[in-house]
């Protein structure tokens, strides 16, 4: 069985949001990439199925309130969990509540997954946020490839699908869209600053576009050298994280205690 060669484990990349080249991006990360498309109307007529499997259109979800928008797949090994627990954490601390004062619509790339994954996906995170309420207003959607990428286009999220791991290859971001659907703001990453989106969501209330913003965009890749493929495998770049903090817990721990050894062996010098 080959092993895979972690070359590329996770890459994070600021870049001012004016100022990305083509020459700025690794290739093996050319096709993964997150747009600002502010002011863009989204494609309100596009049709999905909701966590019970029923056919609806995105524009069900706008109108009134302002829309936390979020791309992820169901069965994502890590990066896509990590996403959706960032959101649950800020919303949990924001005075606002999902159902209230603006909803959530997060929407599976993967054509593949169904409603029933939506559901369990919807049921946790509910469960997590512990507010009433909020199972309307916070929608778990799945839809066909083609309405997928159309969404996926329109709002600049660039991904990925590797056919040898059956994973995705993405960035991680979530947006957030006025009432009749235009986007207004970004946010990058895994934490999502209660203050940043308290105020993201009154201005986009308002109908107000914000500004770009810098790009923290999060890869997490590995490359096999048996087939050329990159892959995402972000648990391998958190169980490294966890090694390394252990061995630097384990040295400073030793440090710690050959200082003490040397401090006794000191006072036993001076006593004789």
């Amino acid at each position: 069985m080959p092993i895979a060669l972690f070359v590329i484990l996770l890459f994070v990349s600021t870049v001012s949001a004016q100022g990305l080249t083509a020459g700025s991006t690794p290739p093996a990360l050319a096709e993964i990439k997150i747009e600002q498309k502010l002011d863009s109307q989204l494609p309100l007529d596009l049709e999905f199925r909701d966590e019970s499997g029923k056919a609806v259109r995105l524009g069900q979800y706008f109108g009134k309130k302002p829309v936390v928008l979020s791309l992820v797949y169901y069965e994502c090994p890590m990066l896509c969990t990590l996403v959706l627990n960032g959101m649950v954490r800020t919303f949990r601390t924001l005075e606002f509540e999902v159902g209230k004062e603006y909803d959530v619509v997060t929407v599976s790339i993967d054509p593949k997954e169904t409603p029933e994954l939506a559901r369990v996906k919807k049921k946790h995170y509910l469960e997590s946020y512990g507010r009433p309420g909020a199972a309307t207003g916070w929608h778990f959607l799945t839809g066909s490839e083609q309405s997928i990428r159309q969404l996926a286009n329109t709002v600049g999220f660039h991904y990925t699908y590797d056919e040898t791991t059956g994973e995705f290859g993405h960035a991680s971001a979530i947006m957030v869209a006025t009432p009749g659907g235009r986007l207004a703001k970004y946010f990058y990453g895994v934490e999502y600053p209660p203050r940043d989106l308290r105020l993201g969501l009154v201005e986009a209330s308002a109908n107000k576009i914000g500004s770009p913003v810098d790009q923290i965009l999060l890869y997490c890749l590995h490359y096999d050298p048996m087939t050329g493929k990159y892959g995402v495998v972000i648990k391998n770049v958190l169980r490294l994280t966890g090694l390394a903090t252990v061995a630097l817990l384990g040295a400073f721990i030793g440090l710690m205690l050959f200082k003490e050894r040397v401090r006794r062996r000191n006072e036993q010098a001076a006593r004789a």
